[in-house]
């Protein structure tokens, strides 16, 4: 299990981050589906990096004071789910603004956490690429790789349209966002891409 390292600053921080997303402007409705499989991406690429549980994105909630929004396992489960290319197990909802934020200021507080492994695996990404070599050469590279497409391909609907070869892109590209998003305005940097994305 991954241990959380704790600041005694964060929660005036988290406060400070929270004020600075409710000053961008929310994106349309129309928008949603993008953003709900985008943030439930980044959570699986920061799962299966990091070995991060629900638990420990729930301790990240509670310790950011967004437990009013991301209160327990259940309720991570059923935000998780409004995403649309999820297998139906029932319990999806709606993502409303404020959820969609904290689950931005979760996933950039756990990628800052896991900034050092992620960082050494785009490293490694960037070396191999630079020498033409497969991901799967390097261990840790590989290991991601595999658990993102197992996990993936367990939790999200059967595409026709879906290979290897474009989960591990998809794998390789939430990887790099991640080590994007765990600066110090990681946090902006996300909300903006997925207004920008949509």
């Amino acid at each position: 299990m991954v241990k959380v390292m704790y600041s005694t600053t964060s929660s005036t921080t988290s406060k400070s981050q929270w004020d600075d997303l409710h000053q961008i402007p929310s994106p349309p409705a129309l928008q949603w589906d993008n953003i709900k499989t985008q943030l439930d991406l980044l959570l699986l690429a920061l799962e299966t990096i990091a070995g991060i549980s629900s638990d420990a994105m729930i301790s990240a909630a509670v310790h950011l004071n967004l437990d009013s929004k991301v209160p327990d396992r259940i309720a991570l489960w059923r935000l998780r789910q409004s995403n649309p290319i999820r297998k139906s197990q029932g319990g999806r909802k709606k993502l409303d603004v404020e959820e969609a934020q904290a689950l931005v200021l979760i996933i950039c507080y756990l990628s800052k956490q896991n900034q050092e492994l992620i960082r050494r695996a785009v490293g490694s990404l960037e070396k191999i690429t630079a020498n033409k070599q497969k991901p799967h050469q390097v261990s840790l590279l590989g290991d991601y790789i595999d658990a993102f497409c197992n996990t993936y391909q367990e939790r999200m609907e059967e595409e026709e349209t879906i290979t290897m070869d474009l989960l591990t892109n998809l794998a390789l590209k939430m990887l790099v966002n991640l080590l994007f998003y765990s600066s110090n305005v990681g946090h902006r940097r996300l909300w903006l891409a997925l207004i920008d994305k949509s």
